[in-house]
């Protein structure tokens, strides 16, 4: 009788150890500590994309520097020295750098995290982890690359003489756009293309096309002043001439221009979190499909 009791006990505590995942049900808010308790999760999909990034290249990743410096000088040939496109009272190659900077970022997360769940399709259809945790991951590793790049820019600015302005101080404002501006289109795209594989062949176009979109080769002086409102729905321009005014006090500043831009990108992020959670419990069926 004993043992019998004895066995009853041991399975109760057995059956109270059991989880039960379930699907969320409606729209929702991305479950932070949930994000936080996979944290090593998170960390270790942010690594491995930095070292497949760069595992088989010779230089490795010198090509977060490379990339950037040779378009910047393609650029400056180009547009800076032939077309003599203005560069606000800065030298060109400086000018298309700073755009080119958050641009960079803003590109490659845009075409690695659509990519993300389909990348780690394996993983999604075999365990549980917070889905977010995909494109987040490739959102780091990104930020990664412009943190080395930053490092180039520091320099042209030492070698070009042109030291930050008092508007540094609002710099970092800027960088947490670019992220939420980047991380918000990715979330959007990642669950659109489990469903619709069709987004992977028209991003290159996309991708490409919202470059001269931006101003990252041309000021943002040069749009009629009727129609800059409406080019502010673009939330890189926003980040790009925020860029340049905290950098080196060019261009309107804080403008309606700016102040579009920004709400666009804050939106888009939201929206893009709040789409994700929805779409998370049909991910892995649709994978599985």
């Amino acid at each position: 009788m004993d043992d019998f009791s004895k066995t009853d006990d041991t399975w109760e505590r057995q059956e109270k150890q059991i989880t039960i995942i379930s699907a969320k049900k409606g729209l929702g808010w991305i479950n932070i500590r949930e994000i936080w308790d996979y944290r090593e999760l998170l960390y270790f999909l942010t690594w491995r994309d930095i070292i497949v990034r760069y595992k088989q290249t010779t230089i490795g990743v010198a090509w977060a520097v490379l990339q950037p410096l040779v378009m910047m000088i393609v650029f400056t040939l180009f547009f800076g020295k032939l077309a003599k496109i203005p560069s606000e009272g800065i030298p060109y190659a400086l000018f298309a750098y700073t755009g080119l900077l958050p641009w960079q970022l803003f590109s490659r997360t845009l075409s690695d995290s659509t990519n993300s769940l389909l990348r780690n399709q394996r993983l999604i259809t075999k365990v549980y982890f917070p889905r977010i945790i995909a494109p987040l991951a490739t959102t780091l590793a990104a930020v990664v690359d412009f943190l080395i790049a930053s490092v180039l820019l520091a320099f042209l600015m030492l070698a070009y003489g042109f030291p930050p302005s008092a508007n540094i101080i609002f710099f970092p404002i800027f960088i947490l756009l670019l992220i939420a501006t980047a991380l918000g289109v990715g979330l959007w795209l990642s669950a659109l293309v489990v469903e619709y594989r069709d987004i992977v062949y028209v991003l290159p176009f996309v991708n490409q096309l919202w470059l001269f979109l931006t101003p990252v080769v041309y000021p943002s002086s040069i749009v009629p002043e009727k129609w800059q409102i409406l080019y502010g729905i673009n939330p890189m321009t926003g980040v790009v001439e925020g860029f340049r005014w905290a950098l080196f006090g060019i261009g309107k500043g804080p403008s309606t221009m700016i102040l579009v831009s920004s709400l666009i990108a804050i939106l888009l992020f939201i929206s893009g979190m709040i789409w994700f959670n929805y779409k998370e419990q049909t991910i892995a069926d649709e994978m599985g499909s």
